[in-house]
């Protein structure tokens, strides 16, 4: 009789576990699958959409920011959906969230100005993905822009992170707006030396490199008359990639012209007076 009891204990839980295979079971099955293509078509949908803006020249901070926010939001919609197929209350998960949204928005308060700073440069653009800029100290090109941080890459090779609430509210210099940056070289010469001569060395050496630019036109002037040098000016623009490779070759160029012509570049000079004691005037 107890094994009897037993076979029919364990055909009955067979039975059970059958029906609820044959209901819950797939429609928790079907709602996977569905889901699955769900995410499928959302993500041909998003890649489809980055695509089109890539080629419409939309600005890579607006793309690269707003296609992954839109493939969460519609993954997470997607899953409340299947949620609701299969009998949970979604309601609470509502409440869940803004309850767990009120809690994080307590412990981060500190970090809120940083996201609205992140807001801010998302939607008004001072810079974007690419651009040289000077930020609270720190100068590079903007490699990403995250919604609490932008990643700055510098000439070093290193990469800066600047809270968004910083870069939001300080002064930000952009120096790839216009496409053109500027350079001012000062070059200093001996009193021995004719100024006029240098300057038109110096004039020569900006027309025989091919990056500095005729329009706006250079200017070479002197600008100082200092304790120990006449110090000249030579202005000049280039395009913005350019603007390290003309520096480097005026600092090179410059220096041989006026080596070549007899020009040179005067040291920092000290004279020392030695006044004898009146005793030592007397012996």
């Amino acid at each position: 009789m107890v094994y009897l009891s037993a076979n029919l204990d364990f055909t009955s839980i067979l039975t059970t576990v059958g029906n609820w295979l044959v209901t819950e079971g797939l429609k928790i099955v079907a709602a996977l699958i569905v889901f699955a293509i769900y995410c499928a078509v959302i993500k041909s949908i998003c890649k489809s959409i980055n695509k089109r803006l890539q080629k419409k020249h939309v600005d890579d901070t607006l793309r690269k920011f707003s296609i992954p926010w839109l493939k969460r939001i519609l993954y997470f919609i997607g899953f409340v959906c299947v949620l609701a197929y299969l009998g949970v209350e979604t309601s609470g998960i509502a409440a869940a969230i803004t309850s767990v949204g009120l809690t994080i928005g307590l412990a981060l308060q500190g970090s809120l100005s940083n996201f609205a700073g992140g807001v801010i440069i998302i939607i008004m653009r001072p810079y974007k993905l690419g651009d040289f800029i000077e930020c609270n100290g720190q100068s590079g090109t903007v490699e990403d822009i995250k919604l609490f941080y932008t990643y700055l890459r510098t000439g070093e090779n290193k990469i800066v992170i600047i809270p968004n609430g910083v870069a939001g509210n300080s002064t930000v210099i952009n120096y790839s707006t216009t496409g053109t940056r500027r350079d001012d070289i000062v070059f200093s010469i001996s009193y021995d030396n004719d100024f006029e001569k240098a300057k038109e060395i110096i004039l020569d050496c900006i027309k025989n490199c091919d990056v500095i630019l005729d329009d706006p036109a250079p200017f070479v002037n002197v600008k100082e008359h200092g304790a120990h040098s006449i110090d000249i000016l030579a202005r000049y623009f280039t395009k913005f990639d350019d603007y390290w490779t003309a520096h480097w070759y005026m600092m090179e160029a410059v220096k041989k012209a006026f080596d070549e012509n007899g020009i040179s570049i005067p040291y920092n000079q000290l004279d020392v007076h030695v006044v004898k004691n009146q005793d030592e005037k007397d012996a």
